[in-house]
């Protein structure tokens, strides 16, 4: 059971002086949910090397049990220091994808090509993508074999308006994960804010926030289980 864990290389928080990234916990909790369950995990980013963490991700009050088991992990540590290339990348020899959320993923991967590729390639070849938050936003010009948007008539969700409203960055990002699925023909759905909600249908399971993170990489192994993965 081989996972591929995409990461952001964007560390600009719009045209705010504000850094971003990816969110500590949305790495942290999927990466130990998968690993304990025995997946080996690769780690990769749009620029390879270290991604930038979002700073706040890092305070006290957002830290968890996974956090802390991360941070003082030097393997782990170390994977995340020297993360692979994503043009580099390919999904044969990996039987799924990951992409954590943080609102650097949404600059960078939505417009990335590997990313688009690597979903469209593994869709086709029959292996589930995983995606928490944000990370929904990589499938905006994702497409599926018929050449529509790969969304379209699918369950999904993701981080919601009312969560980046409660955030203050609505006029920051690019655009609004939610806005964009239900744009793109998907069927959003949504928890209250701040709670976990997981949607999976065929290969695509999406998680709306990061209380989402640890119960789609759930999600995610019970579908590699029943696929024999």
């Amino acid at each position: 059971m081989k996972v591929l864990i995409v990461l952001t290389s964007h560390d600009q928080l719009g045209s705010t002086e504000a850094k971003t990234g990816f969110w500590l916990e949305e790495l942290a909790a999927p990466y130990y949910a998968l690993k304990d369950a025995g997946a080996q995990l690769t780690l990769a980013s749009v620029k390879g090397g270290q991604p930038p963490l979002d700073p706040k991700s890092s305070d006290p009050a957002s830290q968890t049990d996974a956090t802390r088991r991360f941070e003082a992990d030097a393997e782990a540590r170390a994977a995340l220091a020297t993360t692979h290339k994503l043009s580099d990348m390919s999904v044969d020899g990996f039987d799924a994808i990951f992409y954590p959320g943080g609102h650097g993923v949404m600059w960078d991967l939505p417009e990335d090509a590997s990313s688009i590729a690597l979903i469209e390639c593994a869709i086709a070849a029959g292996k589930p993508v995983a995606a928490v938050c944000h990370a929904p936003g990589v499938l905006r010009h994702v497409k599926a074999p018929d050449g529509q948007p790969l969304v379209a008539g699918k369950a999904v969700t993701g981080f919601a308006n009312s969560e980046e409203q409660a955030v203050g960055l609505t006029e920051v990002v690019p655009f609004l994960v939610e806005d964009m699925l239900k744009a793109n023909g998907g069927h959003y759905s949504k928890a209250d804010n701040w709670l976990a909600h997981v949607v999976t249908d065929g290969l695509l399971i999406t998680g709306q926030n990061p209380a989402s993170s640890e119960p789609v990489a759930h999600a995610l192994l019970q579908k590699l289980k029943h696929s024999g993965a």
